[in-house]
């Protein structure tokens, strides 16, 4: 492991660390959580979405996490805590850098407007 203490870091690298300390690969894990767990539908998928932050397991997956990667269960939930301090410190700000004005998903059958100055498009309306 790294030299900064585990429980300073976030849970996103902190699994991955721990994953790859094991030899493991994502669907590794998550096999072995559903065979612990007994619900077998956890994917490779979710494992990622943890370690990339997108996602944060709950109390439920902490507690086999910390067991299928033989870890203290207080680690696993401490960096999970740390892991929400910082979203909630980033709160208000996107996750995905912005592109310009506002994103417009096309509706088919109407017209995309942008930005707030309720103009309509010409040659709509």
């Amino acid at each position: 492991m790294s030299s900064t203490p585990a429980v300073a870091r976030p849970l996103g690298p902190l699994l991955a660390e721990l994953r790859a300390a094991r030899g493991w690969s994502q669907q590794r894990v998550a096999a072995e959580l559903c065979a612990a767990s007994g619900v077998p539908t956890l994917t490779r998928h979710e494992i990622s979405r943890w370690e990339r932050q997108l996602r944060l397991p709950g109390d439920f997956w902490s507690g086999w996490l910390a067991l299928v990667l033989g870890t203290p269960v207080e680690l696993i939930t401490e960096a999970a805590a740390r892991s929400r301090r910082l979203r909630r410190g980033h709160a208000g700000r996107s996750a995905r850098p912005a592109t310009g004005p506002a994103r417009v998903r096309a509706v088919p059958g109407r017209t995309a407007r942008r930005g707030g100055d309720g103009a309509r498009p010409a040659g709509t309306g």
